[in-house]
């Protein structure tokens, strides 16, 4: 059963404070990387600092669950949803824990502003959604990518993932099969040119 947090923060949904670091960029997995579940994903960093990594991926669906039936699960009443609020997939890690990576337009108490968006994990952001007082663009992801301390930062120099910072077009886009190209595009360059080089952009 999913669960999202009843406005109740941690360590780790705090922004990091070192500006080098890469939160609020898109993560592409290069097109080397082809295990699963991070084969042609788009990741939207929330949080890269000293102790790690976590984000969001955006572009893989969740087909088991959709809205409705999670609002349901959660206890919060709806009517007829027709929006395109969807279910996807954001990492296999909590895989039973929601996100909401939305615009800025939308505040709670909560919520954590990093880079052009924002990201709320409480109850209270899916109630404003299903009843029509939510974010203007959001995407609602279960479960999350993490990275121990310089996990990520070895991937991208093994040449498995690089960045770019975030479209908002890109990362709210409804057709989740193109946002890997998408993505790929910002780089300006073939990025199979870079196997014996490190992965950044």
């Amino acid at each position: 059963m999913a669960r999202m947090s009843r406005a109740k923060s941690t360590e780790s949904d705090k922004a990091p404070a070192g500006e080098a670091y890469l939160a609020g960029q898109l993560l592409i997995a290069m097109p080397t990387l082809v295990a699963p579940p991070f084969a042609r994903t788009v990741i939207y960093l929330c949080a890269h600092n000293d102790q790690g990594a976590m984000g969001l991926v955006v572009n893989k669906p969740l087909p088991s669950i959709d809205f409705p039936t999670l609002l349901d699960q959660l206890g919060i009443p709806h009517g007829d949803l027709l929006g395109k609020t969807r279910v996807q997939f954001g990492g296999p890690v909590e895989s039973g824990r929601g996100f909401v990576l939305h615009s800025a337009d939308y505040r709670a108490e909560k919520t954590v502003v990093v880079g052009e968006v924002a990201v709320t994990s409480t109850l209270e952001v899916l109630q404003a959604i299903a009843n029509g007082a939510g974010p203007s663009r959001h995407l609602l992801a279960l479960g999350y990518a993490g990275w121990s301390a310089g996990q990520l930062d070895a991937e991208i120099q093994a040449n498995g993932w690089l960045n770019v910072p975030c479209d908002p077009d890109i990362l709210f886009g409804d057709d989740l099969s193109v946002k890997w190209e998408q993505a790929i595009a910002k780089l300006g360059f073939d990025p199979t040119m870079l196997s014996t080089e490190a992965g950044h952009a």
